[in-house]
């Protein structure tokens, strides 16, 4: 499949573009190697139409490459220490994304344990968005790469995976008018082991008054 190809399966909203996302493979090389990641779970986020995603309140210069073209990575901080990854679907200017969430490492093994700091498991590896994106060593310089050229590489599968074989439920993380039930936009291949446990929003506290700039320095808290 070319990259003309690919593209304009993904330029349609994330929903719609999650079957084609699960089981893809994103791969990353640089001096140090080469790390693949077969994609086994995501979560959907819809712009001006979801109240879980970080271009609810139109686009700042954050979220910026949200509103680009399909095919692009949209990174962010979170938390103060972790990095995590969409990919960018839909028309432009609409602001959909796939949050990726787990995947299984197929190639650079041992890069992504040095990466991860040597986890327990190999099942570790990629499990969970922040995991994910450090076993490929993403971080906000790659905010906006084009994930069909240059150092990043998708490769979509001949085919959607299957509807029987997708498993769907709420977002994780997501509190407030834009989690829970009302949006089953996680997505996932079945019986996969490598897909991340949920945990439902926890309310946050008010934060003490000396964590205050620093939330709002980091406010990209939502995860997509």
């Amino acid at each position: 499949m070319d990259s003309l190809q690919a593209r304009s399966l993904l330029a349609v909203p994330a929903v719609d573009a999650a079957p084609w996302l699960l089981g893809a493979v994103l791969r990353r090389e640089d001096d140090d190697g080469a790390v693949a990641v077969r994609i086994t779970e995501v979560e959907a986020y819809m712009g001006s139409q979801d109240p879980g995603s970080h271009a609810f309140r139109g686009r700042t210069a954050r979220n910026n490459t949200m509103f680009g073209p399909a095919g692009h990575l949209y990174v962010y901080f979170t938390y103060g220490m972790h990095y995590c990854a969409n990919v960018v679907c839909g028309e432009e200017g609409f602001a959909t994304g796939l949050l990726l969430r787990a995947g299984e490492i197929v190639e650079g093994r041992d890069l992504a344990r040095l990466r991860r700091k040597n986890p327990r498991t190999d099942l570790d590896l990629a499990r969970g968005p922040a995991r994910l994106a450090q076993a490929l060593g993403l971080d906000r310089r790659f905010d906006g790469a084009d994930v069909f050229g240059g150092p990043l590489t998708l490769s979509l599968p001949d085919r959607p995976q299957p509807q029987e074989g997708i498993s769907t439920g709420p977002r994780v993380g997501v509190s407030g008018e834009g989690g829970g039930e009302a949006y089953p936009w996680r997505y996932w291949i079945a019986g996969e082991p490598t897909v991340s446990k949920y945990r439902p929003a926890v309310p946050r506290r008010r934060p003490a008054a000396g964590a205050t700039a620093l939330l709002r320095r980091d406010a990209e808290r939502r995860p997509g």
